[in-house]
């Protein structure tokens, strides 16, 4: 019987740093130095590095991340802002927060990014941030962005949680905006062994507030300039996430050509739909999505048949209960991608005999 293939596998990153990792967590437990230990620092400024930002601030989870960006920004009860609905729903959540409304916008139907015209078209007095979500490994054309938000005076907020290393014409995610936010959730391209995430900025300003926001509004202990929270990068996560980065462009290589082996299998192949990369884009392939007719179906045999086939995302945030409003037929491209679109296994370790099967079984299913 062929052994079913997972949507990720973490098992090969893992042996390749288990034995740093536990010589990192030795060091931690010898210091007990559980809550911002030099760890922590060690990393933020590893990954601004790596980023090509002046400010890494470590936080608890990705959706902290960007909450604690918007807020930085300036969103809050009154305020707006503008973000894709084809997105996890943390990016609304962050938004719902602050005390902000979300007002939501179509994505682009080839690339699955966000439509900038009709993010531009959506600015208002009220709008304080526009979110452009670098969607399953990609960046959004954010430099689309930049100049009518300044006029505006508009704080563009990258949702990066699904791009670490990714590049747009030479800039790295979490670099080309004002501020951006970043999940580290295990199964990311950059991932730690529990929840964290991270704020990137070149602002001073900005990364500034970000400091305050996640350590109870606090400049010094017992000193207390703002109302804060408690989101801090946990020391233990820090060690993994800095064996990781070391490896990160190699395992983003390992991605690529996983990603292009598919499209190769795929080419000719009636019923599907490759995934589209923007030009200038350097794509980490976090997800590789394609389109189908018929998708639950074809999801439905893939798994019965032992490839971990998955769905990112199923239903625009516009359509999910706590977000309902615009209605059915508001944002048309989203609508007809999020029922196409099925997310085959890719991860650095998968084996081109991994992918033949995946391929052999969907081109079953399509037929």
């Amino acid at each position: 019987m062929t052994a079913p293939i997972p949507p990720v596998d973490l098992s090969v990153q893992h042996a390749e740093i288990a034995g740093e990792v536990e010589a990192g967590w030795a060091q931690v437990l010898e210091r007990t130095a559980f809550i911002n230990g030099p760890q922590v620092g060690e990393f933020e400024r590893a990954y601004a590095e790596f980023s090509g930002v002046g400010h890494c601030i470590g936080v608890g989870n990705g959706t902290d991340a960007l909450e604690f960006a918007l807020r930085a920004a300036g969103a809050g009860p009154g305020t707006e802002c503008v973000l894709p609905t084809n997105s996890f729903i943390a990016t609304a959540e962050a938004v719902a927060r602050t005390g902000a409304t979300a007002v939501f916008v179509d994505c682009d139907p080839a690339s699955f990014l966000i439509d900038t015209k009709a993010a531009l078209a959506a600015i208002t007095e009220r709008t304080k941030a526009i979110l452009p979500v670098h969607l399953y490994g990609q960046i959004a054309p954010v430099e689309e962005l930049l100049p009518v938000c300044a006029e505006h005076g508009v704080t563009v907020v990258e949702d990066a949680a699904q791009s670490q290393g990714a590049t747009r014409n030479g800039a790295v995610s979490g670099s080309i905006g004002h501020i951006a936010g970043t999940s580290f959730y295990p199964g990311k391209n950059l991932g730690a062994y529990g929840d964290a995430g991270a704020v990137t900025t070149n602002d001073d300003a900005l990364a500034e507030s970000v400091r305050l926001l996640r350590d109870h509004g606090s400049p010094a202990k017992y000193v207390h300039s703002t109302l804060g929270f408690n989101s801090r990068l946990d020391t233990l996560q820090a060690v993994v996430l800095s064996a990781k980065l070391k490896r990160l462009a190699a395992w983003n290589t390992a991605r690529a050509e996983a990603a292009a082996y598919y499209t190769e299998l795929l080419g000719g192949l009636a019923g599907v739909v490759p995934p589209s990369t923007l030009p200038g884009n350097t794509h980490v392939w976090h997800l590789y999505v394609i389109r189908v007719a018929e998708r639950d179906r074809v999801v439905a045999h893939l798994r019965d048949n032992g490839v971990g086939a998955a769905i990112h995302y199923p239903t625009p945030i516009h359509l999910t209960e706590p977000f309902a409003g615009a209605g059915r037929g508001a944002f048309p491209n989203a609508e007809q991608v999020t029922g196409e679109i099925l997310s085959l296994p890719i991860y650095p370790g998968i084996t081109r005999a991994q992918q033949d099967r995946v391929v052999e079984v969907l081109a079953e299913a399509v037929r």
